[in-house]
């Protein structure tokens, strides 16, 4: 019998003895395996800080017109989806599919920003709670949320910033739905040139942000940014803005090595 956590969280689930257990890559933040049942279904299981409420953001985003895994069964410990496969290699239509689903889900819009719960990035709680004043939202429930556990001084500069953040930022942008955490490794290529969205922590908000967080560490190629469609004017001096509140994720999460990337963002918003 296999005996990994997560393996016998989903056997318990399903009902089903699980056969084999391969361990997959699933970042800092999060375990992931691919199980075999006795019935030779091959399945994804992941563990997260809330598999249900994680269920719950991929079938909104499927409902949305993204390419994301069904959710199969989830529970406390475990989420279970459909298995996408190995990853195969990015192609210009791979991120042309990327820019089409990124569309087709952003067009899904709500009356406010926010979600019905909380998330979390380990031990970064993401607050979520209703606004309907967007620059308000990304200042309270983003770059000022948890301030105190953040350096002095870098609060000093947020609060610094706030007039000109709140100036920067649209008042009432559509409340897309966003992914909520999107840089490629939250993308699986596979391969017949499909991008699948997964590991998400949606909102709703700013459609800009996810392609903010999208061009923090790369820069897709033309043909997603065509597939997307236009960009609003001025996009390009909110971008720091919106690449900042994950910079200080990152921060919290890893240590000093990302304080260079948030002086810098910060350096950008003031002169921006």
């Amino acid at each position: 019998m296999i005996r990994h956590p997560l393996a016998c969280a989903a056997a318990d689930i399903l009902g089903e003895d699980v056969t084999d257990c391969t361990s997959l890559h699933g970042g800092d933040l999060s375990d992931v395996v691919r199980i075999v049942t006795a019935g030779g279904r091959s399945l994804i299981a992941k563990s997260g800080p809330d598999p249900v409420a994680e269920g719950a953001m991929l079938e909104a985003m499927r409902a949305a017109g993204a390419s994301a895994p069904q959710p199969v069964a989830m529970g406390a410990e475990v989420l279970l989806m459909e298995d996408l496969g190995p990853a195969g290699r990015t192609s210009e239509a791979s991120w042309r599919d990327l820019g089409e689903s990124l569309s087709r889900m952003h067009g899904a819009t709500a009356e406010r920003y926010g979600w019905d719960r909380d998330y979390a990035f380990g031990p970064v709680v993401i607050r979520n709670r209703w606004s309907v004043d967007w620059p308000d939202f990304w200042i309270e429930r983003r770059l000022l949320a948890d301030a105190d556990l953040l350096p002095p001084d870098i609060v000093e500069g947020l609060h610094n910033l706030r007039p000109r953040i709140a100036v920067a930022l649209p008042d009432a942008p559509s409340a897309s739905l966003l992914h909520g955490d999107l840089w490629t490794g939250n993308v699986h290529f596979d391969g017949q040139g499909k991008a699948w969205l997964i590991d998400p922590a949606c909102y709703h908000g700013h459609g800009e942000v996810d392609l903010a967080m999208l061009t923090l560490f790369g820069s897709p190629p033309r043909a997603f940014w065509e597939a997307y469609g236009p960009l609003p004017d001025g996009w390009e001096r909110r971008r720091a803005i919106y690449q900042l509140w994950p910079a200080l994720v990152h921060l919290r999460l890893f240590g000093g090595g990302y304080r260079p990337l948030v002086e810098r963002l910060m350096g950008q918003v003031a002169s921006g």
